[in-house]
């Protein structure tokens, strides 16, 4: 079964110095249809204003993966503090509790970046941090692993039984995902457009996949380039 999340369809807030699209209810937007998709709680599209931030807050009980891309720095009561730049990909695990702040770099730029929640596996989880650069290479024409639950290929780390790809696509690439029987997959563009299941998709339009034995993800001839995260749960 396939299902299409449109991005003109998310939860919308916007406080001036963020503007914030949101997948699944979150905060003030709440919808029963859309509280999440297996472990995946929280698909946050924001942007953060020159000098804007979110100011110390705690989290537990949750592994936090930041998309970044354009620049955010990071600080948490861990002792991490770092800029975290297109490409990167960072893990905090709230774990038993973690306080912690985000930043925009800059003075000039806004921030741009995608907040993932994912359900831990069970509470009471250690915290921990990590940060990892990706590039465009490598995610160029192929599905390249940056979230595991073991640290494979290089992926940062989540305790969940979840892994991340992330690909760029052009002209005529094309991608394909097997999935195993039992899992369901989520398909978030990032930018761009890409074609998958029938169906045109932009960026902030989604695609759940569930029952399906595998996806191909298609850059659309002619097109700019399209930036995916593809969710294996």
């Amino acid at each position: 079964m396939l299902v299409t999340r449109r991005a003109e369809d998310r939860g919308h807030a916007e406080h001036g110095w963020l503007t914030s699209h949101h997948t699944f209810s979150f905060a003030d937007y709440h919808d029963p249809r859309h509280m999440g998709f297996g472990s995946l709680r929280v698909i946050n599209e924001d942007t953060v204003q020159p000098g804007g931030g979110f100011p110390s807050h705690g989290h537990r009980d949750m592994e936090i993966v930041s998309y970044v891309i354009s620049a955010l720095r990071h600080k948490d009561s861990m002792g991490n503090g770092s800029v975290i730049r297109p490409g990167d990909v960072q893990r905090m695990s709230a774990g038993r509790g973690v306080v912690h702040s985000e930043q925009n770099d800059s003075t000039t730029e806004p921030v741009h970046f995608l907040q993932i929640w994912l359900l831990p596996s069970k509470a009471g989880l250690p915290s921990g941090y990590e940060q990892t650069a990706f590039s465009d290479a490598e995610k160029q024409g192929k599905l390249r692993l940056i979230v595991s639950p073991d640290g494979a290929e290089g992926s940062v780390r989540v305790q969940q039984d979840a892994r991340i790809y992330a690909s760029l696509l052009h002209g005529e690439e094309s991608v394909t995902h097997s999935f195993a029987p039992g899992r369901r997959g989520w398909l978030h563009v990032v930018r761009g457009e890409v074609s998958a299941g029938g169906q045109r998709l932009r960026a902030g339009d989604a695609l759940a996949l569930e029952g399906e034995s595998a996806v191909v993800v298609s850059a659309s001839p002619g097109g700019e380039i399209g930036e995916i995260l593809l969710f294996d749960l």
